[in-house]
């Protein structure tokens, strides 16, 4: 099985798959540790794929996506992007949507909380 056949199956298999560095319980970096900490606050369900244990994913993931950086989120195999793009999409209220859309579980509240932690008022 290629890479890119991997993915696809890893992609297809799990309604919500985040590539990162390190694990959702032990994040690599700061920028893994952000998405996974947002996600696992929120009471998502999600496999977690370690690329720091497999260079061909690590690489491979980044030609499959044509995306630069890890970590990277799917949702019901459409890629959604990186961790800036997860941290502005969940102050927006963008990725509740997306996920209730997509009917994705999660803790609406702990979404609302998030929110208001880093509202401006």
């Amino acid at each position: 099985m290629s890479i890119e056949q991997t993915l696809q199956t890893l992609v297809n298999e799990n309604d919500v798959v985040l590539f990162m560095k390190g694990t959702k319980m032990m994040p690599q970096c700061g920028f893994s540790s952000r998405v996974a900490g947002v996600l696992n606050f929120l009471g998502l369900e999600y496999q977690d794929i370690n690329v720091l244990e497999d260079e061909e994913i690590r690489t491979g993931i980044k030609t499959f996506s044509d995306w630069p950086t890890i970590p990277q989120l799917y949702v019901k195999g459409e890629f959604i992007g990186g961790c800036d793009i997860i941290t502005e999409m969940t102050l927006s209220g963008e990725l509740d949507q997306m996920f209730v859309e997509k009917d994705i579980a999660f803790d609406k509240e702990k979404a609302d909380q998030i929110r208001a932690a880093n509202s401006e008022e």
